[in-house]
C-alpha cells in the first residue's frame, strides 16, 4: 500500500505538578528542572517527522520545542488532555474527603466532573482531532508526522488505534517518550487498527 504513514505519539516532559503527584489536565504546569535535562538528554535519540503539532499548554509547546527544536511547530487545543475541573492543581490528599471526587475515582470513565469533561466528551474530542490530523497529512502528503500530547490523550488512542487491545490504564505512557504507529492512512480513516507499535526513542525498552 503506498499510503502507509508513521505517526509518532509523544507525551509532554516531567512538571512541576506531575512531580507533586497534582491533577493537572487543563491546568499550565510547567516543566520541571528535571523534565527539561531529561528532554535534552533523549533528542538526539528523537526520530525525524515532516511535521510536529502540539496540545496548546505550555508544557507540551516547551517539550515539542526541545525534542524537536528545528521544526514549525503548530498548536492544536484539541490534543489537550481531559479538562478535570475542580481537581485541577490538587493533590490526593486534598480531595479524599470529597463525595463526587470519590465518585468519579469509583468510575472515571462515566462520572461527571463538577467544572471539567466528562470521559466520552474527552473522547469525542480527541477523535475529531485525530480525524482532523489524518486529513493534513493526506492534504500534505506526508508520510511521517508528529503529535506533542498529554498521557490521557496518548491511552485514548492506543486503546482505539494500537494493534494489541489493551485497557486505557494498562498503556504505560512515560513522561518524554511515546510510540510510533505504522498503518495505511486509509485504515487510520476507517477507525481500524494500526499495523505496527513501536516505542520512541527506539533504543528506550519498550512500554506497550
Amino acid at each position: 500500500m503506498d499510503d502507509i504513514v508513521v505517526i509518532g505519539l509523544y507525551r509532554h516532559g516531567i512538571t512541576t505538578d506531575n512531580e507533586r503527584k497534582a491533577f493537572s489536565g487543563w491546568t499550565n504546569s510547567a516543566l520541571s528542572e528535571r523534565g527539561i535535562q531529561d528532554l535534552h538528554a533523549i533528542q538526539p535519540l528523537i526520530p525525524d517527522y515532516e511535521k510536529v503539532i502540539a496540545s496548546d499548554l505550555q508544557r507540551c509547546v516547551d517539550t515539542a520545542g526541545i525534542l524537536f527544536p528545528a521544526a514549525n511547530v503548530d498548536l492544536w487545543p484539541e490534543f489537550r488532555e481531559m479538562n478535570f475541573g475542580m481537581l485541577e492543581g490538587k493533590q490526593h490528599q486534598e480531595l479524599e474527603h470529597l463525595e463526587e471526587y470519590v465518585t468519579w475515582m469509583n468510575d472515571p470513565f462515566t462520572s461527571f466532573l463538577p467544572e471539567g469533561e466528562y470521559f466520552h466528551e474527552f473522547g469525542d474530542r480527541i477523535r475529531s482531532a485525530w480525524n482532523n490530523w489524518l486529513d493534513v497529512m493526506e492534504q500534505k502528503e506526508m508520510k511521517r508526522g508528529a503529535i506533542v500530547t498529554h498521557g490521557g490523550v496518548i491511552r485514548h488512542l492506543l486503546t482505539e488505534l494500537a494493534p494489541v487491545k489493551k485497557q486505557f490504564w494498562e498503556w504505560e505512557v512515560n513522561n518524554g517518550r511515546g510510540f510510533e504507529l505504522t498503518a495505511s492512512l486509509s485504515s487510520l480513516r476507517r477507525g481500524e487498527r494500526c499495523i505496527s507499535l513501536q516505542a520512541v526513542p527506539s533504543t528506550e525498552k519498550s512500554n506497550g
